[in-house]
């Protein structure tokens, strides 16, 4: 007879974990809409590939560490810091990516000064192997740029804004919280004959994690065999994707502005 009552009692438990499991596919939808919202102000590379192409492309060169972390925050883990950074460090990367996709690779005439050491030792190799064996082909010049593109991450605030809701009856609970973070970047624009600063602009990306769990706590056989069963689940947006997305943004702003001042115009008008 014990084993009846036990047998039915994993039974029960087995139940309440499908039924509980199944309510986690509806904060889901929540957890989404949450991240659509949050990205309402961000833009995806589309929208840079569908901006007209200019009349003349200008020739733009991003730096090494240009556009880097200058916050120096760590990670946290809501108890203390850890030696990884909270943000990427290599932001460049994103910048150029956004530059070179921008109207489908026709806007930027975007030239490699990242790893421009490794391109000058390249020629220097070409150029003597051609002198060796007494080649007439001359080489190309470097393509200069007129544009410098500039920036960084400036400001990580994280649980900038913290909260939650829950609810219990009869030992059966479900509860939901959420942390929002807040990225700030800074795009400058520099005119390489004259040093100005032509266009600035900043951007503000938000980020939200969300977390949701239910549990059961029971009593049954008259209070003598207890039954807990917990599940959960939490989902993070990617720093890395919405950095991409902000950095794709500051390019965007950055190329209105432009035409705005006259600093280019589209082939279209």
């Amino acid at each position: 007879m014990t084993f009846v009552r036990r047998l039915k009692s994993l039974l029960a438990v087995l139940v309440l974990t499908g039924i509980l499991s199944g309510c986690l596919s509806i904060p889901e939808k929540i957890i989404s809409k949450g991240f659509e919202d949050a990205q309402v102000e961000s833009l995806k590379l589309d929208k840079l590939a569908m901006i007209p192409a200019p009349v003349q492309q200008p020739v733009v060169a991003v730096y090494s560490g240009a556009f880097s972390d200058r916050t120096g925050q760590r990670k946290s883990n809501s108890e203390f810091a850890l030696f990884s950074t909270a943000v990427t460090q290599g932001g460049e990367a994103y910048l150029i990516r956004a530059l070179k996709h921008t109207s489908n690779g026709n806007f930027f005439r975007v030239v490699e000064r990242v790893g421009i050491d490794h391109i000058t030792k390249e020629r220097q190799i070409i150029r003597s192997t051609r002198k060796d064996f007494k080649e007439k082909v001359q080489m190309q010049p470097l393509l200069f740029a007129g544009l410098l593109m500039r920036g960084g991450i400036i400001s990580y605030d994280s649980n900038v804004k913290t909260g939650g809701t829950g609810a219990r009856y009869l030992g059966i609970s479900a509860s939901k919280q959420y942390r929002e973070d807040i990225v700030h970047i800074s795009l400058r624009t520099v005119s390489v004959s004259t040093g100005e600063i032509l266009i600035e602009v900043l951007v503000t990306k938000r980020l939200l994690s969300v977390g949701v769990s239910s549990d059961l706590f029971r009593f049954y056989e008259a209070g003598t065999e207890l039954v807990e069963v917990e599940v959960g689940a939490t989902v993070n947006e990617s720093m890395a994707i919405a950095l991409q997305k902000a950095v794709e943004t500051a390019v965007y702003e950055t190329i209105q502005e432009g035409k705005v001042k006259g600093f280019w115009a589209f082939q279209e008008e």
